[in-house]
């Protein structure tokens, strides 16, 4: 994978898209720091494809849920607002 600074990756967008596109994902970064990777839509639909294979059903989640009578962690959301 290669990295390229933002204002290069502006500079020179269609090689960075030639490269995506020939099987090697780019890496670009903003001020050092990775910010994006660019990358052909099919490696994009196969990579969404594998994280929905893996992904769990809804029935799984239900069954996960503890039928004990313990506590589970439950996650902090912040409150609605009221008389809308």
């Amino acid at each position: 994978m290669t990295d390229w600074p933002l204002q290069d990756a502006k500079n020179r967008f269609s090689a960075v898209v030639d490269a995506a596109l020939a099987g090697d994902p780019q890496r670009v970064t903003r001020r050092g720091r990775p910010a994006v990777v660019v990358l052909a839509v099919d490696e994009y639909e196969r990579l969404r494809r594998v994280e929905r294979a893996y992904a769990p059903t809804l029935g799984e989640l239900l069954l996960d849920v503890p039928q004990d009578g313990q506590e589970f962690e439950r996650l902090p959301l912040p409150q609605r607002p009221t008389g809308l």
